[in-house]
């Protein structure tokens, strides 16, 4: 009897990856980011060669290093912080301009796995999309609901990755 296959996450071994944490407070060293850290691992758990995170004020420093990051041609780019409601949180409106396409039904997902344990989660406002051949996605800005965003796309990014560089039959 032969043993099942091991889980795959899809390749991405050689796919680099950024991250970009989205705190006025943790970027000024008020207090430290606990995000970045989190979706470093998963990513590289993922076999993704991660960047080191990037923590930027909220605001107009999100979409700067949103650009800085797309220069490098990463295969992905995660945002956490900054897609709730309070006057500084611009994180979903420095991503959209960079987005040739959207993909609502990963926030959808998102904002579901987050709601099924707290309502609070359907106030995220963040976006998911294609910029070129690199996937965005925007995260909040919590622990608990940036692992509920990676438990959606655990699933999915291999296979979106594939999509986006055309080398998926699609």
């Amino acid at each position: 009897m032969s043993m099942p296959e091991p889980h795959r996450h899809g390749e991405a071994t050689g796919r680099k990856a950024g991250v970009v944490i989205a705190s006025t407070r943790a970027a000024a060293g008020v207090y430290d980011d606990l995000t970045g850290p989190v979706i470093i691992d998963w990513l590289t758990e993922h076999g993704f060669e991660a960047f080191p995170a990037l923590v930027v004020p909220d605001g107009a420093p999100v979409g700067a290093a949103l650009r800085a990051l797309l220069t490098q041609q990463p295969a992905v780019i995660i945002t956490s912080g900054g897609t709730g409601l309070s006057p500084t949180d611009a994180t979903p409106e420095q991503t959209l301009p960079l987005l040739d396409r959207e993909i609502p039904g990963i926030m959808e997902g998102i904002r579901s796995a987050g709601a099924a344990k707290t309502p609070m989660a359907m106030l995220s406002r963040g976006h998911a999309g294609a910029a070129g051949q690199t996937f965005i996605v925007n995260l909040p800005g919590s622990p608990k609901g940036v692992m509920d965003g990676l438990s959606v796309l655990d699933p999915i990014l291999g296979h979106l990755c594939d999509q986006l560089e055309g080398s998926h039959g699609h």
